[in-house]
């Protein structure tokens, strides 16, 4: 391993006291404002149908430079770190302060925590260890079948460093490692042909996500679930009750509930959840948490993209509206505290509130007594792409693996499936919660105004009364 060198862009990009001199500038009679630096590097390898497909390498740095006044907002980047260029972007982010008068924010709290380690993920192997890695996987998952016809299998890892400078003085720094693994499986049987896949990954070294036991289980994973769907049926369609298994799953939590508790959506009373704190809008037992704390992770961050430490915060607490994810712009203007929800993708982009690990704790129902109790409907235990309207909640979901129940039997796998609804109604129509949670395996992305960012999201198992299901069987 090679050792990890410190982005330093105040001791050979820019000075730091002139970078500092031009800060407080931009945000002269602003409310809140800061520059963000960033270096990216990244890399991706994928083998796909016996031959590698892709071989990428990026690298990427440069500064955003904000400025906040009220609701409005001034930003300029740059990929060009130097002081002509920060001098530039002072004169846009000024644009947002107008003739000033605002009253410059408290600076976030320190801390000392870090909940991953800073090493290089993309120096734990060689390049020909990691091509060697690929053939490997095909070869195993090919030979797992004889119904495989087709492997695809992709490695990725990064390393993103910020500084973030304040206009207090401070600068907060954060290196931020991710790896991925992924494997695709495409099976054949009498003409037809169904896939699967499986991954994950996290804020931490490439070696256990290339160790033979690991990708092993992974290759047995994907042709599980491509087995499965080769033995679909059509899926039925009607307004029916819902079994949801634990873990990934709860992406559906994350897309028709979790966007609607973002502290924008909130302030401007566009989301269904608006003016509701301190209400009931869940059932009894019902309790979600946004925590960007958990080591490892891939949702987690030592502090968000404003330098806030990231928090462990309840969102709804036995049913009840508790608590929205905010960065600081919102906190500010809705009268709260920011949460450490403050992210972007890039030094190119304004950060935002966004959520990092997004999860529903565990109830008190055993899993399969809840699964017994479906009378007429299905279980879902892998969901594909989805999409929520965030004024209204209401949210259409892909079903990747789902089986048909019927009075308490778990029958046949259904093909098609898609599960429409909307956030708010569901959230009341949760009938049991499970005794099992668990956090996916590392495989989530959001997407929000054009911004993709990596998050992590889980659940227990759930009943859920009344969802429409979309399918193609009467």
């Amino acid at each position: 391993m090679t050792a990890q060198t410190q982005f330093r862009p105040f001791d050979t990009l820019i000075d730091e006291a002139r970078a500092l001199s031009l800060l407080r500038e931009a945000v002269a009679g602003a409310d809140d404002g800061e520059l963000f630096l960033e270096r990216r590097r990244s890399e991706v390898l994928a083998y796909d149908d016996g031959r590698v497909r892709t071989a990428s390498y990026d690298a990427t740095e440069g500064f955003g430079l904000r400025a906040v006044r009220g609701e409005t907002a001034g930003y300029a980047h740059s990929t060009e770190i130097s002081e002509n260029a920060l001098k530039r972007a002072v004169e846009t982010a000024r644009l947002a302060v107008g003739d000033g008068g605002g009253t410059l924010a408290d600076a976030p709290q320190h801390t000392n925590v870090r909940l991953y380690g800073d090493a290089d993920p993309m120096a734990d192997a060689t390049f020909p260890v990691k091509i060697a890695t690929l053939q490997e996987i095909d070869a195993f998952a090919r030979d797992l079948d004889s119904r495989v016809v087709q492997v695809s299998a992709t490695l990725a890892a990064s390393l993103q460093e910020v500084v973030i400078l304040r206009p207090e003085g401070h600068a907060v720094t954060d290196t931020r490692p991710m790896t991925r693994l992924n494997v695709s499986v495409i099976v054949e049987e009498d003409g037809r042909r169904e896939s699967g896949m499986a991954g994950g990954g996290g804020r931490y070294a490439l070696t256990g996500l290339i160790d033979p036991d690991h990708w092993k289980n992974l290759s047995r994973e994907a042709l599980r679930i491509a087995l499965v769907n080769l033995d679909a049926v059509p899926a039925p369609a009607g307004v029916m009750d819902v079994a949801l298994g634990s873990g990934w799953p709860g992406i559906l939590l994350h897309e028709a509930i979790g966007h609607g508790l973002e502290g924008d959506f909130n302030r401007k009373k566009s989301s269904a959840f608006a003016g509701l704190m301190g209400q009931k809008i869940a059932s009894k037992g019902v309790t979600v948490l946004d925590d960007g704390t958990i080591p490892d992770r891939r949702g987690s961050l030592t502090v968000d993209d404003e330098g806030t430490p990231s928090g462990k915060n309840t969102l709804i607490e036995d049913g009840v509206l508790v608590g929205y994810m905010q960065d600081r712009q919102n906190a500010r203007l809705m009268g709260v505290a920011p949460t450490g929800n403050g992210r972007r993708e890039s030094f190119a982009h304004a950060p935002m509130p966004r959520m990092t690990n997004t999860y529903m704790l565990s109830g008190n129902a055993d899993p399969d007594a809840i699964v017994a109790d479906v009378k007429d409907g299905i279980y879902a235990v892998g969901f594909g792409g989805g999409q929520v309207d965030i004024t209204n909640g209401k949210f259409v979901f892909s079903c990747t693996e789902a089986y048909r129940v019927e009075n308490g039997k778990v029958g046949a796998p259904v093909k098609g499936a898609t599960l429409i609804g909307d956030g708010a109604t569901a959230l009341k129509q949760i009938r049991a919660v499970g005794n099992d949670m668990a956090l996916d395996p590392g495989i989530g992305n959001c997407g929000k105004a054009g911004q993709w960012v990596p998050v992590g999201v889980g659940q227990p198992t759930l009943l859920i009364g009344g969802l429409t299901v979309g399918g193609s069987a009467a």
